[in-house]
């Protein structure tokens, strides 16, 4: 059987800096905050949305649009990354 090779296999292919520790907890805590105003301000243009039949109008519907993808977005991206920041590595593994 053919072995696999992996990213480890091919010197130089994804250069890595060393980074200090504060550099990840700083990055770390900006994109918790940048993740938490996403998920709470783009649930809030979509709920207010829902309520006021005057605020649903045909253009509006891109901006309910935008603000799903980017709720979307907010709710699994800064987790991920926010975890990420904190142990210093990608956590979720080859298939992650």
């Amino acid at each position: 059987a053919p072995q696999k090779m992996t990213v480890q296999d091919v010197p130089g292919v994804f250069p890595t800096v060393d980074v200090p520790d504060h550099a990840h907890y700083t990055i770390g805590v900006v994109i918790l905050i940048v993740g938490i105003t996403g998920t709470l301000g783009n649930f809030l243009v979509f709920y207010v949305f829902c309520r006021s039949r005057s605020l649903q109008t045909p253009a509006n519907i891109l901006i309910i649009n935008l603000a799903i993808s980017d709720f979307l977005m907010s709710i699994t991206q800064s987790p991920v990354f926010f975890t990420n920041s904190l142990y210093k590595r990608w956590i979720f593994g080859e298939k992650g």
